[in-house]
């Protein structure tokens, strides 16, 4: 919200400290900040526990020396640098990074406040587990025992499928790889981490369009933009430190912003043309753009001939979307849509940006083909300034992802098919046969017994349905019996009064986080819950992947605190406990008895992932490069001079080959202008290279210099040996490629990086060149379709555009026609959709015990339109009960506001620590309360599943609101 509060933060009266004490009174900010820099600054680690941290002197530490240690803020995906100043030991300041080339010098108000996220008083400070409804201190030892013995248990009676690892996309690159890999030792493709419900349905649909499942370009290309169309995100809160890169194009390029969003945002306060569009209508709003430019002849025709596959087919569809059934549809005038085209049309190249707004949602991967056929249309891909600008949430949610913390693949997407087992086995250097026997069996309706080796696992937007179902419903041999939330909000998944009830009904609830979060407190448990102190990211090293796929290094700026571990210390003492611990690390070296040497691990995916070329980053020179940040050219990302000479920053995925090669990273994916060696790229040969006859590579274009000046597919050892290049391989790589699959090996399996080399010496991308598909023939809808939300209340729409038939994904049934078919309109009224705050992230837990960032919001609330409000009898800051079509209800503060349309209420997703009216805070173990509570909208957000993904549907639902 944008006004300003001077209240003080509720705390439980017999906490005591400078804060507790402000608490008790109202103060205004400048008192509440100056009290809290006494609370913190310099001695922020100070706790009454029996902790490993003493208290610092002030008067030292301002005298002694200070180290300045270079990280990445832990927030959103911008990959912002972070100077911290060290002194004793002790984080006493802070400085954003002057030289990065993301961040310039700049710091949102999360960013500023990092120091605190390490240093906060609020954190778990030692293991605990809840015992006879008390929560009661434990050691290390204890925990890893107990935890360890009860799955144990669990695994004999119901099988490695009935614990469910849940990741995180706050881990490091190595912690996320290890995980993955340890979820595989375990047993069970159970695992899962945030991006399945935050772009889990880009990755799909981009991948599946042209290859790769990530941003194209970066957020400083867009310095090249001509235009920006902004849809589904809002940049301004999510990503605040993004607007410096959109505000240089829009005035140095006189580009025009489109934001279409159903809210007027911080964004769109930007913007030079606002689109308010009706929630979960996406693909209508596209294609009614689209229908003016094929109507006009503004399609890059030569662009589309040699490069795309299906566009007549997206054609034919388009032309169904007449401007006035677009504005039936969404509401969006067909005239101010014809400005919209014309606009994109006339400013080329234009980029395309969008979050979580166009994701979200029960056909969200048909909204982002759309998003990616409207820049097939206009020739924007494969160019400088154009793309697809997808915003990842999470600092590391693009590495996690892409190292496999996911139920559907292998670390760099490999799958899980046989082969790509065989290919990791081969890298773990483990036997195959011992691998499969760790994972359980199961019966197929053919009646024939299969691996759930090769089976998706549960995702975590449907990990409670692993609990509730009725096993004779499900692919997964038994119920969830434990729940291992490891760096997770749960209040950031809907149906929480349903996840309420599954985590009752589990043996063993287990988190591992810096705090306790709302897995601590939302249930009723009296027994069977352990907090595992985890150490932030600040207390342990590592890379982490920012959205535009550069690679940086965080060094560890403090020692652990209190008695938290780092995540790889937890993985490997669990591996202990299990017995597979020589074998999950018998290539990575130890700095210690429990420690994994972290650039080991490096090393590790280095040797693996070939499919995204994670293969040339070694540790070595993603150090390198943080250390010549200043070397970077700010727009291209190039490195001018200096040791980095020629690289673009962090080495963006696909960096090609070994790190020997040297290949500079690849700053805009799918550019022909450059050479493969210098980061040029085609698209993707995934998907044959025919289809009905069509030929699916490109035609008569390719790469600078490349050899072969037409389209090729996927390059094997075949392939090499046809063209004659075999025998520029050396003895050593054809040795390792005769020991996969000799003539059969690919490009993604060669170990030896050999394929790799030879076809970017004939400046040849390895994966192909061909074009990009604008109907994926796999998918539900391959062509993009318009279906309403299951909760809608447009019935008169449903018959024109129905969602889904039920059907049966990701081992379990799934809701569609059956939800629908069901009128909740006429009682649940009002469109609900949900958001983002610039002053939270996630679900809140850390930013909400910052108290820096708690005084600035201190109130859940719903942003309800002046005309719904006065009709409800509702005044602005009254508190108000907002309730789902599910019956989950929250009460909130109202905020009347004409941010959102009408019908149209908007509620953040940050919050958490109330459940339907009643305030948990006396259920946190003492001392580990967030400053701020409040309800989670999720509570009130409702069922509906992705078609190909399963993510969760959280921006177009149905509510009632009353006065409370």
């Amino acid at each position: 919200m944008l006004r300003k509060k001077t209240n003080g933060v509720a705390r439980r009266p017999q906490r005591t400290g400078i804060l507790s004490d402000m608490a008790e009174t109202s103060v205004d900010r400048r008192a509440f900040l100056r009290g809290s820099g006494l609370a913190i600054g310099g001695l922020a680690a100070i706790s009454a526990t029996a902790g490993s941290v003493t208290r610092a002197d002030a008067a030292s530490a301002a005298t002694g020396s200070v180290e300045t240690v270079k990280s990445v803020c832990t927030h959103c995906s911008v990959g912002c640098t972070v100077i911290a100043e060290v002194a004793n030991g002790v984080w006493t300041g802070q400085e954003p990074g002057w030289d990065s080339p993301f961040n310039l010098g700049a710091h949102c108000a999360k960013g500023a406040a990092v120091r605190e996220h390490a240093h906060g008083e609020r954190r778990l400070k030692y293991p605990m587990k809840k015992e006879g409804g008390e929560w009661k201190r434990i050691s290390w030892e204890q925990a890893i025992d107990e935890i360890g013995d009860g799955m144990m248990k669990i695994r004999e009676e119901s099988g490695p499928d009935s614990v469910y690892w849940l990741g995180s996309a706050k881990h490091n690159n190595e912690q996320a790889y290890l995980f993955r890999k340890f979820a595989a030792y375990w047993g069970t493709n159970n695992v899962d981490h945030q991006a399945r419900i935050c772009h889990s349905t880009t990755v799909a649909g981009v991948a599946n369009t042209w290859g790769y499942g990530a941003m194209t370009n970066s957020y400083n290309d867009i310095h090249n933009s001509k235009a920006i169309f902004i849809i589904g995100g809002n940049p301004a809160e999510a990503h605040p430190v993004s607007l410096l890169h959109l505000l240089k194009a829009k005035e140095q390029n006189n580009a025009p912003v489109i934001v279409c969003d159903p809210r007027f945002t911080r964004t769109a306060a930007h913007a030079d043309e606002f689109v308010r569009f009706r929630p979960g209508t996406d693909v209508a709003l596209v294609w009614g753009i689209l229908w003016h430019i094929f109507e006009n002849g503004w399609e890059d025709v030569e662009f589309i001939r040699t490069r795309v596959w299906g566009m007549d087919q997206i054609k034919t569809e388009v032309a169904k979307w007449t401007p006035e059934e677009v504005e039936r549809v969404t509401g969006a005038p067909g005239s101010q849509l014809k400005r919209v085209a014309r606009t994109l049309a006339n400013n080329r190249p234009g980029t395309v940006i969008w979050c979580m707004g166009g994701t979200q949602h029960t056909s969200g991967n048909n909204n982002t083909r759309a998003y990616c056929v409207l820049q097939l249309a206009l020739g924007n891909m494969g160019t400088s300034g154009g793309g697809t600008n997808i915003f990842r949430g999470h600092d590391n949610v693009q590495g996690a992802t892409d190292l496999g913390v996911l139920s559907h693949t292998l670390p760099g997407y490999y799958g899980l098919s046989k082969g790509a087992w065989a290919h990791w086995a081969r890298v773990w250097g483990e036997d195959a046969d011992w691998l499969g026997g760790q994972f359980a069996k199961t019966t197929g309706v053919d009646g024939k017994e299969k691996s759930l080796q090769n089976l998706t696992g549960i995702p975590v937007s449907r990990w409670i349905d692993g609990v509730l179902e009725d096993p004779d419903n499900m692919d997964n041999p038994d119920k969830v019996r434990a729940m291992v939330l490891w760096g997770h909000a749960p209040n950031s998944q809907t149906r929480q009064k349903e996840m309420k009830t599954a985590m009752e009904q589990l043996d063993m609830l287990v988190v591992v986080d810096p705090f306790p979060t709302v897995s601590a407190v939302l249930h009723d448990r009296t027994d069977g819950v352990y907090l595992l102190p985890a150490c932030t990211q600040y207390e342990t090293r590592g890379s982490v992947t920012a959205s535009n796929r550069s690679i940086q290094w965080r060094d560890r700026v403090i020692e652990p605190l209190f008695e938290s571990k780092p995540d790889e210390v937890i993985i490997a003492k669990l591996a202990k406990k299990f017995g597979f611990a020589d074998r999950l690390l018998r290539n990575i070296e130890m700095d210690d008895d429990e420690t994994p040497n972290v650039e080991s691990i490096t090393r590790e995916f280095n040797s693996g992932m070939w499919t995204v070329g994670y293969t040339g980053q070694s540790p070595e020179r993603i150090k390198m490069h943080m250390a010549n940040q200043h070397t970077f050219d700010r727009t291209t990302l190039q490195a001018i001079g200096g040791e980095a000479d020629g690289d673009y920053y962090g080495m963006p995925w696909p960096c090609w080959g070994t790190p020997e090669m040297k290949h500079p990273g690849t700053p805009n994916l799918y550019d022909m202008s450059k050479r493969v060696s210098e980061g040029g790229l085609t698209f993707r040969a995934r998907f044959g290279v025919e289809r009905d006859g069509d030929n699916l590579l490109a035609e008569g274009v390719a790469s600078l210099d490349s050899d072969i000046q037409d389209g090729y597919p996927e390059f094997t050892m075949q392939m090499l040996m046809d063209l004659g290049w075999d025998g520029e391989l050396t003895a050593e790589e054809r040795a390792a490629i005769d020991a996969v699959a000799g003539p059969k090996t690919n490009w993604k399996t060669d170990l030896s990086g050999g394929i790799q080399r030879v076809a970017i010496a004939h400046e040849m991308a390895p994966f192909g060149n061909a074009k990009a598909r604008a109907v994926v023939w796999t998918f539900p809808d391959p062509i993009p379709v318009h279906r309403e939300p299951l909760y809608t209340n447009r019935r008169d729409l449903v018959e024109d555009y129905p969602t889904y038939e039920d059907r049966h994904s990701y081992r379990l049934p799934t809701l569609y026609a059956s939800i629908q078919k069901q009128d909740f309109s006429k009682e649940y009224p009002m469109i609900l959709t949900s958001g983002r705050l610039v002053e939270y992230e996630g679900g809140g837990d850390e930013t909400r015990s910052n108290p820096w960032l708690a005084e600035l919001q201190q109130d859940m609330f719903v942003e309800i339109n002046t005309r719904d409000a006065n009709n409800l009898g509702v005044r602005d800051g009254a508190q108000v009960w907002v309730e789902g079509p599910e019956g989950g209800k929250v009460k909130v503060m109202a905020m009347v506001t004409q941010r959102v349309g009408e019908g149209v209420a908007f509620m953040p997703f940050h919050f958490g620590g109330h459940m339907e009216g009643v305030d948990l805070r006396d259920k946190y173990p003492d001392g580990a309360d967030p400053y701020v509570l409040g309800e989670s909208t999720n509570t009130a957000q409702t069922y509906g599943y992705d078609s190909v993904t399963q993510m969760q549907e959280t921006k177009a639902t149905l509510c009632k609101i009353w006065a409370a």
